[in-house]
């Protein structure tokens, strides 16, 4: 059929009265194969058992197509499962309504209607039917009709893997692929009398990134997270009192526009070393560090009354007589987490004896999981991938730049990690100036949340952006479900592409 013929598609739910059309239609698509129709009782069953699970479409009211499938409980089923078992011997009894996958029984399309691409608003169905019933996926076994002939020079692990490469065409496997289908294994015996595929088949699996474990909880999985960053001001302080209810001020702040995280720059007390300027520099931050377990168990009361995780940029910490630039993760529930900086700049070596710290991990948090990299980790792209390995979300940078060179090299990288990991990037500093504080004397910011580069996201991979070296709070909405669809469907997937059979990272 011509598109130009064409004046109506329709999908519908399939009716048993369709049956004898619905016959004609399975005749006709699986010619090579005459006795290969399902009969009247197993439409029934079908219709009695899952009645959203069976559809067709209609081209000018005639029936171009249908869809058949089934709910299972994957995990009673052995890996090289056949046809029959998975059909409870063509009685469908396999079909469980408390099933976790959705399991493709048939798809045909009539031959005058093939070429119109009505097979992928099937398997869209599908996809959109096992989103709405919280599946893990849909699974099926794919003929490989081409296989005969090719069988007597290669296994059917290697047609698969020439069809892949387009060495070979095969009509259904490389539809099923082009429809985000990936091959999980070969299934031997798998439809009894298929001679053209040898009866082998290819078990063909598409995952349903929305999928949520069902949970006993009385809660619920985050699918936008609101982020408050603060662009926080260095100025005097008499005291670490006044320090902290500037700190409270803006917590109030982003916690009253329901924000879930608020994330403070590195060294954002720095202001307290001005009472000892007499002192060497490396001495002062000592000082500073005396306030760090005060400061921390104050955020932590803050988090929970405001209900809001702050990642409480970081501080100077003595740890066995060492000195650590290091911050906490002070979560809504009560809990607390640390963190380290694990490259410290020549100059924080130099001046202060800062040492590097050990520890690199990602956070589990009411919002899924985050890392978070001091100011010049970001510029290390290992720490990031990591942290992706494990499934970061989101990763935060607290960070603190005196000049404009500085600040250009913490952007700069940040935005490299959040298109080379999949993820969003929050960072956020410190502006102003602290002319009575030793090595503290200027600083320059402009705090930022980048997105991957891809069509879902913005085009120059800036979620939201503060006015440099301004204090101000910045607030952005990140939708965790476009990372799910950027890393199956993106228009390049970084994650998945990356060619690990010649390079690995892993951490000591």
């Amino acid at each position: 059929m011509k598109i130009s013929e064409i004046d109506t598609i329709e999908l519908q739910y399939l009716q048993f009265e369709d049956y004898l059309e619905i016959k004609d239609v399975m005749v006709s698509a699986y010619a090579s194969m005459p006795e290969a129709f399902w009969k009247e009782h197993h439409i029934k069953a079908l219709l009695n058992k899952f009645q959203e699970g069976q559809v067709v479409i209609k081209v000018n009211g005639q029936i171009a197509g249908c869809a058949l499938s089934i709910i299972i409980d994957y995990d009673n089923f052995d890996d090289n499962h056949t046809y029959r078992q998975i059909t409870a011997d063509y009685t469908f009894d396999s079909h469980d309504p408390e099933g976790d996958m959705l399991y493709g029984v048939d798809i045909f399309i009539k031959p005058e209607f093939r070429g119109l691409r009505l097979g992928r608003r099937l398997y869209d169905y599908r996809k959109e039917l096992c989103e709405k019933l919280n599946l893990k996926g849909i699974a099926f076994g794919g003929r490989i009709p081409n296989y005969h002939k090719y069988s007597h020079e290669i296994s059917p692990k290697e047609y698969i893997e020439k069809v892949r490469r387009k060495e070979i065409h095969d009509p259904v496997l490389n539809f099923q692929i082009s429809n985000d289908f990936h091959p999980a294994r070969i299934l031997k015996g798998y439809l009894e009398g298929d001679e053209a595929s040898k009866e082998f088949a290819v078990l063909l699996e598409w995952d349903n990134i929305y999928y949520e474990k069902p949970v006993k909880k009385a809660a619920t999985k985050k699918k936008v997270v609101r982020l408050g960053l603060i662009q926080w001001q260095m100025r005097p302080y008499e005291d670490i009192d006044s320090l902290l209810q500037q700190a409270e001020y803006f917590i109030d702040a982003v916690s009253g526009y329901r924000s879930d995280f608020a994330l403070f720059p590195e060294f954002f007390n720095a202001p307290l070393m001005a009472k000892n300027n007499h002192l060497s520099e490396a001495e002062a931050i000592r000082e500073l560090a005396k306030h760090t377990e005060e400061i921390v168990q104050k955020f932590s009361n803050f988090s929970i009354s405001y209900n809001i995780n702050i990642i409480a940029g970081s501080m100077p910490e003595i740890k066995d007589g060492k000195l650590y630039n290091v911050g906490y993760l002070c979560k809504r529930n009560g809990t607390v987490e640390r963190y380290e900086k694990l490259h410290v700049t020549p100059d924080e070596a130099k001046v202060w004896g800062l040492q590097g710290g050990n520890e690199l991990k990602v956070f589990d948090t009411d919002c899924g999981k985050i890392g978070i990299l001091i100011c010049y980790d970001s510029e290390f792209p290992e720490l990031s991938r990591l942290l992706a390995d494990e499934g970061m979300d989101i990763l935060f940078i607290p960070f603190l730049t005196d000049t404009q060179n500085g600040y250009s090299r913490v952007r700069n990288c940040a935005q490299a990690r959040a298109i080379e990991n999949e993820c969003y990037v929050a960072i956020a500093g410190s502006v102003g100036n602290l002319p009575n504080v030793h090595n503290m004397d200027i600083q320059f910011a402009q705090s930022m949340v980048f997105t991957p580069c891809d069509f879902s996201f913005p085009t120059n991979g800036i979620k939201a952006e503060a006015t440099p070296n301004t204090e101000m709070i910045l607030i952005a909405d990140l939708d965790i479900d476009l990372l799910r669809e950027l890393h199956q469907f993106g228009a390049v997937r970084n994650l998945k592409d990356r060619r690990k059979d010649i390079f690995d990272l892993r951490k000591r």
